[in-house]
C-alpha cells in the first residue's frame, strides 16, 4: 500500500512525489486520488509513475489518474507529455491494446419497454458480436483490404455500409487518425487482426445495456445536450480495442526499441518495460505510424459493433434504428500517444501525450472537438464494473493541468488470478440475474475475473476526478444486460 508520508499533498486530491524521491527523476510525479483511494493504491503504481518521471523529454509531471493500478511500463492510468525534439515514444506508455476505448449509444426506449425483451436482446447481441480470446467477426476481407482499414479507420466502415455519416462526427479523430502507414506493420500483425473487426475480445471488454435513473442525472442541462432526455432511458455502452493486431504492433516495436535504445541512442531506463526511442528517430516514427494503424483498426472495430447493435435492436423492436433514436454520443480512446498543442508555462507547445488507460477530456472551445460539443466540452465515458455501473462525464477548462486527461474506468484492485480464486463465475451470474442484470459470458472463469469487488469504487474514482477539476460528472448508468468476453 502507498506510504503517504512520502508525498507532498498539493490539494485534497493531488499527491506529489518530488524529483528527490528517486534518482534520475526529471520531473515530479503526481497521483490524483482521494485519501481513501491513496490509502489503497498499490506500491507498483508509485514505482512505475516515478520511473516514468525519468524518461527523456518529459514535461511538467508524470501523472497517474484516480483509477491507477499496476500495468506494463506505465501504470494503467498513467499520463506523460513529451517534448517532440528531446522526448521519446514508448509502447509501455500506450499499452498493448492500442485504442482500447469506449462508445456510448442512445435509444429513445425506456426501461419498461426493454425489460420484457432484455433476454432476447442480450442473447442476440451475444450471437452477433463475437467475444472471448481469438474470435472472428462477420466482416470478411482480404489482408490487402485490411490494410485499407488500418489507414482509413471508421471511414472505411461508413463507406462500406457499416454505420451513419454522423457517427464520424461523434468519434475522436473523426474515426481516423492521420499518418497511419500500414507498410510499417508486420505481416504477423496483419494475420492476427484481419479477421477480428467487429469483435469484443476478452478480459475487461464488454457490451452493456444500461438505464439512466432520474436520481443519477447530475447536470440535467448537459445531459439533455448529450441526448439523455427522459426518465428511465436506455443506452448501450461498449468497451473494446484493437485486439491481437494492436498487441502484435506493440510487441514488434518493443523488441525493436530494446535493440537500439541504449546502443544507438544512449538511453538508459530503470525498467525495460519502458523501452523507448527518440520520437523523431526512424524507429520512433515507424512505431508512431504503426501505432496509428492500431488506433484506426480499433475505431473500425467499434464502428462495426455499433452497426450490429443497431441491427439487433431493430429486429427485436421491429423498428428502424433511426426511429429508435440510436445515435452515438461519443467514442473515446484510451491507450494512445498523440501530438497535441498545450499551453506550458504560458506558451503554446507541441507535445506527444501518452495516455495509458486514461481518457482525453478536452474542455469547452477546444479545437479538437466537433462543433456539436464545442460549447459543452468533450463527452467522457468512464466504464465501471459489470455490477456497479458507469458514468458520462464532460471535459472542463481546468483539465489543462493534466493535459486534458482523466480517468478511463474504475481500475482493478486485485489480479485476475486472485479474483478467480475468490469468486465463482456461475454463482456470480446467478446473483446478478437476481439483481436484475442479465449476463452472457464466454466462460465462468472469465466472468469471475470481472467481479465487482475486483475493481475500485467507481463512485470514489469519479468523485476524485471532479474534486480535482479534471472532469465533471453528468450522468450515471446502471447495468441491466451485459455481454462479457
Amino acid at each position: 500500500m502507498a506510504v503517504l508520508k512520502d508525498f507532498i499533498r498539493i490539494s485534497d486530491t493531488i499527491w506529489e512525489l518530488p524529483i528527490t524521491y528517486k534518482e534520475g527523476m526529471r520531473v515530479p510525479a503526481r497521483i490524483y486520488a482521494t485519501q481513501k483511494l491513496m490509502e489503497n493504491m498499490d506500491e507498483g503504481v508509485i514505482d512505475q509513475v516515478t520511473n516514468v518521471a525519468t524518461l527523456p523529454g518529459i514535461v511538467k509531471y508524470a501523472y497517474c489518474m484516480p483509477d491507477g493500478h499496476w500495468g506494463y511500463g506505465f501504470p494503467i492510468g498513467g499520463v506523460a507529455a513529451m517534448d517532440l525534439k528531446t522526448g521519446v515514444i514508448s509502447p509501455g506508455g500506450i499499452g498493448f491494446d492500442v485504442n482500447c476505448g469506449m462508445r456510448l449509444v442512445l435509444t429513445n426506449l425506456t426501461y419498461d419497454e426493454v425489460k420484457p425483451q432484455l433476454r432476447k436482446l442480450v442473447d442476440r447481441l451475444f450471437a452477433r458480436v463475437p467475444s472471448g480470446v481469438g474470435g472472428s467477426g462477420f466482416v470478411r476481407i482480404s489482408q490487402d483490404e485490411f490494410r485499407h482499414v488500418l489507414e482509413q479507420g471508421a471511414r472505411w466502415c461508413i463507406k462500406n455500409g457499416y454505420g451513419w455519416q454522423e457517427d464520424l462526427e461523434r468519434t475522436e479523430e473523426r474515426g481516423c487518425i492521420s499518418g497511419a502507414d500500414s507498410s510499417k506493420v508486420s505481416n504477423k500483425a496483419i494475420e492476427r487482426g484481419f479477421k477480428q473487426i467487429g469483435t469484443l475480445g476478452s478480459g475487461n471488454h464488454y457490451l452493456e445495456i444500461q438505464v439512466v435513473r432520474p436520481e443519477n442525472v447530475f447536470d440535467p442541462q448537459l445531459a439533455k445536450t448529450f441526448g439523455i432526455t427522459q426518465p428511465e432511458q436506455i443506452v448501450v455502452m461498449f468497451h473494446c480495442g484493437s485486439r491481437g493486431f494492436g498487441h502484435q504492433v506493440a510487441t514488434d516495436y518493443l523488441q525493436s526499441f530494446l535493440k537500439v535504445m541504449e546502443k544507438k541512442y544512449g538511453i538508459k531506463i530503470l525498467d525495460r518495460e519502458l523501452a523507448c526511442a527518440p520520437f523523431f528517430s526512424p524507429e520512433g516514427q515507424d512505431y508512431f505510424a504503426a501505432m496509428k494503424c492500431a488506433i484506426n483498426m480499433s475505431f473500425a472495430n467499434r464502428q462495426v459493433i455499433l452497426h450490429r447493435v443497431r441491427e439487433v435492436f431493430a429486429e427485436v423492436f421491429n423498428r428502424d434504428p433511426e426511429d429508435l433514436g440510436m445515435h452515438q454520443v461519443y467514442d473515446v480512446a484510451h491507450n494512445t500517444a498523440k501530438v497535441e498543442e498545450h499551453i506550458v508555462d504560458g506558451k503554446p507547445r507541441q507535445l506527444l501525450v501518452h495516455r495509458k488507460g486514461a481518457t482525453r477530456a478536452f474542455g469547452p472551445g477546444a479545437a479538437e472537438l466537433p462543433e456539436i460539443y464545442k460549447k459543452t466540452g468533450q463527452p467522457v465515458i468512464v466504464g465501471g464494473s459489470m455490477e456497479t455501473g458507469s458514468y458520462l462525464l464532460v471535459g472542463v477548462e481546468e483539465g489543462a493541468q493534466t493535459f486534458f486527461s482523466t480517468a478511463h474506468g474504475s481500475g482493478r484492485t486485485m489480479s485476475r488470478h486472485q479474483a478467480k480464486k475468490q469468486f465463482h463465475g456461475k454463482k456470480l451470474l446467478e446473483d446478478m440475474e437476481q439483481r436484475g442484470i442479465y449476463v452472457r459470458s464466454v466462460s465462468f472463469s472469465g466472468l469471475a475475473e470481472e467481479a465487482g469487488p475486483a475493481y475500485k469504487d467507481i463512485d470514489e474514482v469519479v468523485q476524485a476526478t471532479e474534486r480535482s477539476g479534471i472532469s465533471k460528472k453528468v450522468t450515471r448508468f446502471i447495468p441491466i444486460g451485459n455481454i462479457k468476453g
